[in-house]
């Protein structure tokens, strides 16, 4: 590599990731299998980063199409060049706009993982109750929602809260049985009600890292990288506070007619 090549090169980003969260093959495929039992026809995907499990489901519903709603350019693009290469770019458009007040939908089928903070400008934890309400307005009476949505798996201590993200509070997620309890008050029944595991957590976090990692080690003296052993050893104490204490739901949800 030339000293050029050297100074240009930045950080790949998320390459190792197939989804934006901690999710294996075997539970996205079960959550295809179950949301397109009855195939849907309209798909709205909120945060929809580049969109792997929607393409997976227009995948499996031939006759649907989908939208994907992000304000990350660099991921929707990603997005775009997955479903040219297989096929789907005819059916599926990729959007750069907020999902807060969006005019897409009533969708036969909903996917909001991680997401639900985009549905609302309140602060957490009463966005969710807001993010839900939207939900119910943006999926069909027959529909379905999937909700990946965090939770607590154990109430964090105070030290606990200091060492994840920046004003990390208690009151920031519910714990699993709250969780549905705002759910069912929003106007939705939970169909299924399955959680990540620690092997998806897992996953999910040394992929998210893992790019970076490695070219750091390889370019030790680059001029970013200083901003990035700096981000990846934060990121790191941050995930190694919540392992264990922050857990992820996703919610098959049946709107209340």
């Amino acid at each position: 590599m030339t000293d050029t090549e050297a100074t240009t090169t930045r950080p790949p980003r998320l390459t190792r990731l197939t989804f934006h969260g901690p999710l294996s093959e075997a539970r996205a495929h079960g959550l295809v299998q179950r949301l397109t039992r009855t195939p849907p026809t309209t798909v709205l995907d909120i945060g929809c980063g580049w969109g792997e499990l929607m393409l997976r489901v227009l995948e499996a519903a031939p006759k649907a199409t989908g939208i994907g709603l992000d304000l990350a350019a660099e991921d929707l693009a990603r997005g775009r060049r997955n479903a040219e290469d297989r096929g789907l770019a005819q059916r599926v458009e990729f959007i750069e706009e907020s999902a807060t007040g969006t005019a897409h939908g009533p969708a036969d089928l909903v996917l909001c993982v991680g997401a639900s903070q985009a549905l609302s400008a309140v602060e957490p934890p009463a966005h969710l109750t807001e993010g839900l309400r939207a939900l119910r307005r943006l999926v069909t009476d027959d529909g379905r929602v999937l909700l990946g949505e965090g939770f607590w798996q154990r109430t964090p201590t105070a030290a606990e809260l200091r060492g994840m993200w920046p004003g990390a509070e208690a009151s920031d997620h519910h714990e699993l049985a709250a969780l549905l309890d705002v759910v069912v008050d929003a106007g939705f029944r939970p169909e299924w009600t399955e959680t990540a595991g620690l092997d998806e957590w897992e996953e999910f976090e040394s992929a998210y890292q893992a790019d970076a990692e490695v070219w750091l080690a390889r370019h030790p003296g680059h001029p970013l990288a200083e901003e990035t052993r700096e981000r990846l050893d934060r990121h790191r104490r941050q995930w190694m506070t919540y392992r264990g204490v922050l857990g992820l739901a996703y919610l098959t949800l049946v709107p209340v007619r």
